[in-house]
């Protein structure tokens, strides 16, 4: 599949042919480096590549059907995309047990029903172990879809506005150690959830929890993490195909399932997942791995997520890798590839395509140059024939849409006018987006 550089996008409207994209991909500039390597942000000098396709299998032969896609193609692609770049991960602990501590307490004026569970991965329960804070809607009917989100912040900062949240655990970066999360002076307030009134009241149930409780977010510190007690006796490091945080956050996700596969209110069948930034990369490597997860919405997830590795705009690999960034959020051997995107046999459409037929939205901000919106409504567009395939719908035919004009397909694509993360007009269509896979019963 041959790409050219084929639009040089403006932040006013310019006429495609086929459609208007309104304040696209802002400006050309030189933003000079990050961790002394260049970045591009000129879209003349993306260079020209040509993508692995997804539907050939290794030996040359073409996938022209759903049965060859799942029993031949599927798993080469996926072994290359987990070796090669988020690590392999061990199965569900069998020492894992749970401790629904909050079985069911009303919360936000009787609206709703609060559970509280800590989930122990290991035998031991003093460290590895996450908080689950899940809001089920008052007087449900009968048991509901739910909405995991990535918690960047423990459960009670996240949602203050709940006394009765369970007080979690936070990084200190210092001390190398997770402290009581206590409230911080100047909080912004920018990480907390403020959509669970929407979601409950659209028959949701809304699930989450901090991340780096299953694994700190910080270079050197996997000793700290869920990732040290795989080790085995004798080894101090991981081994080059071993999982690194990416893949360590997703699992936690899969963790979270295995409990609210337990749980009688919840319809485990409907599942979805959302995260942004790097919580979207893992968003989307987890929906790849898990399959019970039903829906996801992969939030600014940029390189390393669902952006083209051998399109040279904004991050690459050689930045995500650098070692004063974030080596420790891949496999060692993602390292490889620094420099050397065209000669991977995967890209990011290939990692999009795991998750086919199973519904997925990328969102995106029109001004998030560092994480390219467009190299992510390229890798949709190169994944859609395995959605067609598998009988759905991508992108293949649509223009680069214009701000808020989602693309409302199974695999979907929204971009905001704005920067990187998410803002509350995202919130509506991911909720339509919801309705239109995973609609709750009324």
């Amino acid at each position: 599949m041959k790409v050219q550089p084929l639009y040089r996008f403006l932040s006013t409207a310019i006429a495609l042919g086929a459609g208007v994209v309104a304040r696209a991909q802002i400006v050309d500039s030189d933003p000079g480096s990050v961790a002394s390597i260049p970045v591009n942000y000129t879209e003349a000098k993306t260079g020209s590549y040509t993508l692995p396709d997804p539907l050939k299998l290794a030996d040359g032969e073409p996938v022209t059907d759903a049965k060859t896609w799942f029993e031949k193609r599927r798993p080469e692609i996926f072994k290359m995309v987990e070796e090669g770049e988020y690590g392999r991960v061990p199965p569900r602990p069998e020492a894992m047990t749970f401790d629904v501590f909050d079985k069911g307490t009303p919360a936000f004026d009787g609206k709703a029903l609060r559970k509280q569970v800590t989930i122990y991965l290991t035998a031991s329960r003093t460290e590895n172990y996450v908080d689950l804070l899940l809001y089920l809607p008052a007087n449900a009917p009968g048991p509901v879809p739910v909405l995991i989100e990535f918690g960047w912040i423990p459960n009670n900062l996240a949602v203050p506005d709940d006394p009765g949240v369970k007080v979690g655990r936070r990084w200190d970066a210092q001390k190398k150690t997770r402290v009581p999360a206590t409230p911080v002076a100047n909080d912004r307030g920018i990480f907390r959830l403020r959509n669970i009134a929407d979601v409950l009241a659209r028959g949701y149930a809304v699930a989450t929890f901090c991340y780096t409780d299953v694994d700190p977010d910080a270079l050197e510190a996997m000793a700290q993490g869920i990732r040290a007690a795989y080790l085995k006796p004798g080894q101090t490091d991981r081994a080059p195909d071993d999982w690194g945080s990416v893949a360590a956050w997703g699992w936690g996700a899969s963790r979270v399932i295995d409990y609210l596969e337990t749980d009688p209110q919840i319809d485990a069948k409907r599942v979805a997942l959302t995260g942004a930034s790097r919580l979207g990369k893992t968003t989307l490597w987890a929906a790849a791995r898990d399959e019970r997860i039903a829906c996801a919405i992969a939030s600014v997830s940029g390189e390393g997520g669902a952006a083209l590795s051998r399109r040279d705009y904004g991050e690459t690999i050689a930045h995500l890798v650098a070692p004063s960034r974030y080596p420790y959020q891949f496999a060692a051997n993602y390292a490889k590839w620094a420099g050397r995107a065209d000669k991977m046999p995967w890209d990011a459409h290939m990692i999009i395509a795991l998750v086919a037929p199973r519904p997925i939205l990328l969102q995106t901000g029109s001004t998030d140059k560092w994480s390219d919106p467009y190299g992510e409504f390229l890798a949709a567009k190169a994944a859609t024939p395995v959605f067609a395939l598998l009988g759905k719908k991508g992108i293949e035919k649509e223009p680069f849409p214009a701000v808020g004009k989602p693309l409302m397909n199974t695999l979907g694509y929204l971009m905001h006018d704005g920067p990187h993360g998410v803002l509350p007009a995202d919130w509506p269509v991911f909720l339509d987006f919801l309705d239109a896979h995973l609609k709750p019963a009324k």
